[in-house]
């Protein structure tokens, strides 16, 4: 479990491709300070294994149906990657419920600075946006954000992010048309699940029976 509090954004070192299967090594400093193999890493939003780590980097292992769920194939080596450890019991709680399980890849639309603002447009597949609400919550690459506004029209949600979070994550690094991994609120989808097993039918979409 996770909250969506990026505690450093890694640098990419190497990345070794097989097929659909990927291993990353990732230079992380503060992360690899309290590391051991098989601990639970955020990269990107995505829960993975730790496998192997030295003294500044960790090792984890990419499978194909994270590789086809996810943003992370199109990483490059050099790119930077949002990371955070597992939720430990005695940590302060300062984001949201954050599983590492990503929804959908969505993509960035626009991107608009306004005062000491930044708004973000992304657009995202529209079985995910029946979860989003306005004030609500969302993991964007794994980054802990509240909704600002949501347009059904477009299929797309606003956010709008303080300069802290645009200098101290990687959202700042994106171009539109570039993807993002797309977690929404956990609370959210067991509420749905938990009407659809009651009614009967899949709130979300109501042709596809629980």
């Amino acid at each position: 479990m996770f909250t969506g509090i990026v505690e450093e954004t890694a640098v990419v070192r190497s990345i070794l491709k097989d097929s659909d299967t990927m291993v990353l090594t990732l230079q992380a400093p503060k992360i690899t300070e309290d590391i051991k193999i098989g601990d639970s890493i955020s990269v990107n939003g995505v829960c993975l294994t730790v496998t192997g780590f030295s003294e500044d980097a960790f090792t984890v292992d990419v499978m194909p149906e994270t590789m086809y769920a996810s943003s992370l194939n199109v990483l490059e080596e050099g790119a930077r990657a949002n990371v955070e450890r597992a939720l430990q019991a005695s940590d302060r709680f300062g984001g949201h419920f954050v599983s590492g399980h990503v929804d959908a890849a969505g993509k960035i639309a626009a991107v608009s600075p306004y005062e000491n603002a930044y708004y973000v447009d992304i657009s995202m597949p529209a079985a995910v946006l029946p979860y989003m609400s306005e004030k609500g919550s969302v993991a964007v690459d794994g980054i802990s954000l509240t909704i600002f506004d949501v347009n059904d029209d477009k299929d797309t949600i606003t956010l709008s992010l303080i300069p802290h979070t645009w200098q101290e994550t990687t959202i700042s690094d994106k171009q539109v048309g570039d993807p993002v991994n797309i977690e929404a609120d956990m609370l959210m989808k067991y509420t749905e699940r938990l009407l659809s097993a009651r009614f009967g039918e899949n709130i979300s979409n109501p042709d596809k029976k629980a």
